[in-house]
């Protein structure tokens, strides 16, 4: 029987997810990272370490706990602050899945002696061979794959996803069919550690970020209003902005350097080409120096034509063949062939 070690967040998916494995002939083991101790509600709170141990005993299967707040904080709290102070609009689940998630929790594995580790992402592992290929989730309405890209074929050979061949209601279905009392727990919210999804609030208070005016700019550099702090504001933002001339604007641009936020229209949201850094490629390598793909530059975004360019290892340039709305520093850029992911990394600077 093949050891599996189930990353369960006392939530509907992973728990789940470790009661198809125990079907499934694995020899399962449930273990939670305690990362935050956040409102009872996060699925970094202290009540879902509850719930999860709970599944865990219902299921008959060993339960861990690993406290992990310190390098939680250090790898992905401190990475959000810092971001938004860059005048950038972070992705903490990205960093989370890359530091934490497939990070700490593969040297969990590795000392508990387990040969695979899994969690509840609804995306899909396909094996060719010795190769292995990242594939959307079966079902695109509740597809996690864009969270994932950090992921390459070594780690692919050791993860397994249950739940990405259903969707949500097939799982609490399912759960229920399991007997588990979570079968009808909501989802979590967007960002465990962030109550109620201020991050401007926790921003203030917990990453001791402090307002410091500054001008709002037209595209002409004209001063047409003043700013309580660049990091409460996001590119394609138009609530919010305090001024005002006649017709609606947005953001366009967060200068860090010169605190000031640059506001026009909603047509000149738009943005075509831009750099991604820090790329990685989930097969090891480029496909090409350059070639075309689509590529998905938010979660809720769909994958868009475009042509890829190789700069130099680990930095791309992507020109989309039409311009895509908010086009922002700090989030994500994923590469995708049909429904595999190839690679993506971080915007980092918008050129056209």
């Amino acid at each position: 029987m093949k050891k599996v070690l189930v990353a369960m967040s006392g939530g509907v998916d992973s728990s789940v997810a470790a009661a198809l494995l125990q079907e499934q002939g694995y020899q399962v083991s449930g273990a939670t990272i305690q990362m935050w101790h956040g409102t009872a509600e996060s699925p970094c709170s202290r009540e879902a370490v509850e719930d999860a141990s709970r599944v865990a005993d219902s299921l008959g299967i060993p339960f861990y706990t690993f406290d992990m707040e310190e390098v939680f904080h250090k790898e992905v709290i401190d990475y959000f602050v810092k971001e938004y102070t860059l005048g950038r609009t972070p992705n903490p689940c990205i960093q989370c899945n890359r530091r934490i998630k497939f990070g700490q929790f593969f040297h969990i594995a590795d000392e508990l002696g387990v040969d695979f580790i899994a969690t509840g992402h609804y995306a899909r592992i396909v094996k060719e061979g010795e190769r292995r290929r990242l594939l959307r989730g079966l079902r695109t309405e509740k597809d996690q794959s864009y969270f994932l890209y950090p992921l390459t074929e070594d780690k692919l050979k050791r993860i397994l996803f249950p739940v990405g061949d259903y969707t949500k209601n097939e799982i609490r279905l399912m759960a229920k069919r399991f007997q588990l009392k979570i079968a009808d727990k909501p989802d979590s919210q967007e960002i465990c550690f962030v109550p109620g999804n201020d991050y401007k609030d926790f921003l203030r208070s917990q990453g001791g970020l402090t307002e410091t005016p500054g001008d709002i700019v037209d595209t002409q550099g004209n001063v047409i209003g003043c700013h309580d702090g660049v990091f409460n504001f996001t590119i394609g933002q138009r609530r919010g902005l305090g001024v005002s001339q006649g017709t609606p604007l947005y953001v366009l641009d967060i200068n860090a350097k010169t605190n000031t936020i640059v506001v026009g229209s909603n047509e000149e949201t738009g943005g075509r080409v831009f750099t991604v850094d820090d790329f990685t490629w989930i097969s090891g390598s480029s496909p090409g120096e350059s070639f075309q793909s689509k590529v998905q530059i938010r979660y809720n975004a769909q994958a868009q034509p475009a042509n890829v360019r190789l700069l130099f290892p680990g930095r791309v340039r992507i020109e989309f063949f039409q311009p895509q709305r908010a086009v922002a520093p700090g989030q994500a850029a994923v590469i995708y062939a049909g429904e595999e992911v190839l690679g993506g990394g971080k915007i980092t600077e918008r050129l056209l």
